[in-house]
């Protein structure tokens, strides 16, 4: 039996990366992933512009799902933009992170962010109490705290990527109750691979690791299109997520090969930089991240779905 459950929420029509990460969670037996909720992308995103990413990613998401033998898994869409007021109705994705929080069940929930938080911050103001049913949110974004320790790279986006897609989101979030786990751009950028590896382990991966291949080669040829040279390396960069939650140790369960510090929740200026909050709630921020035990699994899991061993 699974020890713990998840609601995988990212951007599955953007980055492939999410893509890899939910075939990751889905091959993982000691997760139980109860939903998979595609979230929206920023307007005009160079991965999808249509207006309509998280209708795009349910399908990709749907098509993962399949591959990996978990056609079962509800995949539901987000929202289409940035956080709704009041009178909106929830999202179905929303609504599956409130129904899975509410439920009875003694395993710990996870909720895994790979993108934007338009989904989660929805859900926590539609219904606060979830944030004593959530062991933790788990989310991909935000720029580095100490910037005079750990510098934004060159060329860096302001606000950081996953930020920019809803700044409200990330400042309700952060304003919330909600027990978070961090991993900001300085750590998520950790999980890189080279294309040699990727292309060798991904071949013996079967049908989905031959899939996978094909959405990173795609990204590949977008990058290049737009000028973008991304060298011999890509970001596994939503990884972390199943890191953080499926590979906890053995005993005394918890992510104890990657290390984090715990601060106080900063605010989050309209320009996303942080403004620091010493009342702010206890937050981890995750400086670093166990790559070799994450990429390893990976690959493992993939050749052995591909031989059909269980």
């Amino acid at each position: 039996m699974a020890r713990l459950r998840v609601v995988s929420d990212n951007d599955y029509a953007g980055d492939p990366d999410g893509l890899v990460q939910l075939a990751h969670l889905l091959l993982s037996p000691s997760v139980d992933v109860r939903a998979v909720v595609a979230s929206h992308l920023a307007p005009g995103d160079v991965f999808d512009p249509s207006g309509r990413s998280a209708e795009h990613g349910a399908a990709a998401a749907r098509r993962v799902a399949e591959l990996a033998g978990a056609p079962g898994v509800p995949v539901l869409a987000g929202a289409e933009v940035g956080l709704p007021d009041a009178a909106r109705p929830l999202s179905p994705g929303a609504a599956a992170i409130v129904a899975e929080a509410l439920r009875d069940d003694p395993r710990p929930l996870y909720v895994t962010c790979g993108g934007g938080l338009t989904e989660v911050a929805a859900a926590w103001l539609a219904e606060p109490t979830i944030a004593r049913r959530v062991a933790a949110v788990v989310w991909i974004g935000g720029p580095e705290h100490d910037p005079a320790a750990t510098p934004e790279p060159p060329g860096a986006s302001r606000p950081e990527y996953n930020t920019a897609i809803d700044v409200r989101a990330v400042q309700t979030v952060l304003a919330s109750d909600l027990p978070l786990w961090q991993v900001p751009r300085d750590a998520y950028r950790q999980l890189l691979v080279s294309r040699a590896e990727l292309e060798e382990r991904l071949a013996a991966g079967g049908a989905l690791g031959a899939h996978l291949l094909a959405a990173l080669d795609a990204a590949w040829d977008l990058m290049a299109a737009h000028g973008v040279d991304l060298g011999e390396t890509y970001d596994l960069g939503d990884t972390p997520l199943v890191l953080l939650t499926a590979l906890q140790s053995a005993f005394h369960a918890d992510p104890s090969s990657s290390r984090y510090v715990t601060v106080p929740a900063p605010r989050l200026a309209d320009d996303g930089t942080y403004v620091p909050d010493p009342s702010g709630r206890p937050i981890r921020v995750w400086t670093h991240l166990d790559g070799r035990l994450a990429i390893a699994d990976l690959f493992a899991k993939l050749a052995r779905h591909a031989r059909g061993a269980v």
